[in-house]
């Protein structure tokens, strides 16, 4: 079981920009898809945005093309997020996910282990 530890949300306004990482500790980390969820008050969780085992294919959701980007150090077992153009509706938790193999999908009980979530507020 792998463990996640979010860091980086925070309150910015709409335009701007915020980092997302995530540590996470076991050796499984290279040969496991990874990504990031969020959700919105009210609302489903949802995929945002996830990386194959290898960092080759990405995925992202058609809300955020263009203005996050997914990547990863398998060396040293981190996970980021960077987003760009930050609109109101980017306004979530997000968490950081492992899937259970070297590729991802695009359902939550694809994944297996979850971080605590980090605040991410946008305003207007």
């Amino acid at each position: 079981q792998v463990q996640l530890v979010e860091s980086g949300g925070g309150l910015v306004q709409a335009g701007g920009s915020l980092g997302l990482s995530c540590a996470a500790s076991g050796r499984t980390f290279s040969s496991i898809a990874m990504g990031w969820f969020r959700q919105a008050p009210g609302k489903e969780r949802e995929l945002v945005a996830a990386i194959t085992s290898s960092g080759i294919s990405t995925y992202y959701a058609d809300s955020v093309k263009g203005r996050f980007t997914i990547s990863r150090d398998n060396a040293k077992n981190t996970l980021s997020l960077q987003m760009n153009s930050l609109k109101p509706e980017d306004t979530a938790v997000y968490y950081c996910a492992a899937f259970r193999g070297p590729n991802y999908a695009k359902v939550v009980s694809a994944a297996r282990s979850w971080g605590q979530g980090t605040q991410v507020t946008v305003s207007s």
